[in-house]
């Protein structure tokens, strides 16, 4: 296998290798689960999971379902590791990233920055799309998508504490290490607020930003009253008046998850830790009410899973972000909390809206976060866009970056200094 990186750059290739007494724990964890007993409502989504997919799901897991066939897929992909620092926190914090280098020199490195309860397995779909094209007049890109640290293979983080500057500083730093210092970003969900603060913290470095979770505040009359007028007069597409109802579904019914895991991520933490069952249930629930009608296959929610359970930092770990985020530390270089990236920032900013995200604003209201050269609302998909509908979302990609100028963007990425190395 052949890279190009930095000279002394500590960057080694990584292979996913579950041990196998790891496997077997979790085959006989499974044989000695214990379901809820049943009632006449037990398979009624208002109630959360349905006890009839957790077992069916759970049989799967423990009988059919062959982790070395899905490692030995996920191992086709370029996986490395390496070591930043974080001030503050780390001096040496091991990041699991997948790189995927285009064939054409001139591409645009790219940073993709998965969600909760997603993880890298979100880039798998897009990388062909993102790294290739037919089209002269397409962009192509490097693509760096990171296992965010506590998710996936990254390590465990020691200290609280541990937010959204602090990611933003690992993505960053991860970037810079691989000889990228100017950069776009994609991201959604978490991804969106980490991108969000790379844009504000490493302004010279972030050229562009593109997401498909797009959340910020109603527009002020003050400082956005034109903007302001649109809302409060209701000059709202039916796709945007449709997405509020969306919106507000999700915060009645379905953020319970996030109340829990922002104050007390250590109590639901024991049992995602210990039950795979609980873990599934836990994720398979957004699964399914966060996507626009994805046909997922049992071997599909069981690999996202089990990345869950047999990632370094423990599934309890991925939780602990939602915590940090509201409880920032002291003396930040910005605030840290949600509201201080809903400011606007001069980074071009490319908006996806899909119908069934959990959070679908207006786009008045996206326009308060900064300039936006492109946007699109389509009318399916869902909140794990990279997932469910791959073109679409690299095709919004790739139109941002022709909005912004893909020779502007090459001429500003080509002083990255790279130097061959060999694996």
């Amino acid at each position: 296998m052949s890279s190009s990186y930095p000279m002394n750059s500590s960057i080694e290739p990584y292979q996913i290798a579950v041990p196998e007494a790891v496997i077997d724990k979790l085959h006989m964890k499974l044989s000695l689960a214990t379901l809820p007993a049943e009632t006449s409502y037990s398979n009624d989504w208002k109630y959360g999971a349905p006890i009839d997919d957790i077992r069916r799901l759970v049989n799967h897991w423990q009988d059919r379902y062959d982790w070395r066939r899905a490692e030995a897929e996920l191992n086709k992909l370029p996986h490395y590791t390496t070591t930043v620092s974080v001030d503050g926190h780390e001096d040496e914090l091991k990041i699991h990233f997948v790189h995927q280098r285009s064939e054409k020199p001139d591409s645009i490195p790219l940073l993709f920055c998965h969600s909760w309860p997603g993880s890298f397995i979100e880039v798998t779909k897009i990388l062909p799309f993102l790294t290739s094209s037919n089209d002269d007049s397409s962009p192509t890109f490097h693509v760096v998508a990171p296992s965010l640290p506590n998710c996936g293979f990254s390590q465990r983080t020691a200290n609280p504490g541990f937010g959204i500057m602090q990611h933003a500083e690992v993505c960053h730093k991860l970037m810079l290490k691989l000889g990228y210092d100017n950069y776009v970003t994609q991201g959604g969900d978490w991804g969106f607020l980490i991108t969000r603060a790379m844009g504000f913290l490493y302004r010279d470095h972030v050229l562009a930003s593109h997401l498909n979770f797009i959340l910020t505040l109603p527009p002020s009359p003050l400082s956005k009253p034109l903007l302001a007028l649109q809302y409060l007069m209701g000059n709202l597409t039916p796709a945007e008046k449709e997405g509020l109802k969306r919106t507000q579904e999700f915060m009645d019914t379905g953020s319970g998850y996030n109340n829990i895991q922002k104050t007390r991520p250590h109590t639901i933490g024991f049992a995602l830790a210990d039950s795979p069952v609980a873990l599934l249930a836990w994720i398979y629930e957004k699964l399914r009410d966060w996507t626009d009608g994805y046909s997922w296959t049992d071997d599909e929610i069981l690999t996202w899973i089990s990345i869950y359970v047999f990632s370094e930092a423990g599934a309890d770990a991925s939780i602990r972000l939602y915590y940090d985020t509201v409880n920032p530390t002291a003396g930040e270089k910005m605030d840290g909390n949600i509201e201080s990236f809903m400011k606007y920032s001069t980074v071009p900013l490319g908006f996806s809206y899909f119908p069934k995200d959990v959070i679908v604003l207006p786009s008045s209201w996206g326009k308060t976060l900064g300039p936006v050269v492109f946007e699109r609302r389509h009318e399916e998909g869902g909140h794990f866009a990279a997932y469910e509908k791959p073109e679409l979302l690299v095709e919004d990609v790739k139109k941002m970056v022709q909005s912004v100028g893909i020779s502007s963007l090459q001429a500003k990425c080509s002083s990255a200094s790279v130097v061959s190395a060999h694996f």
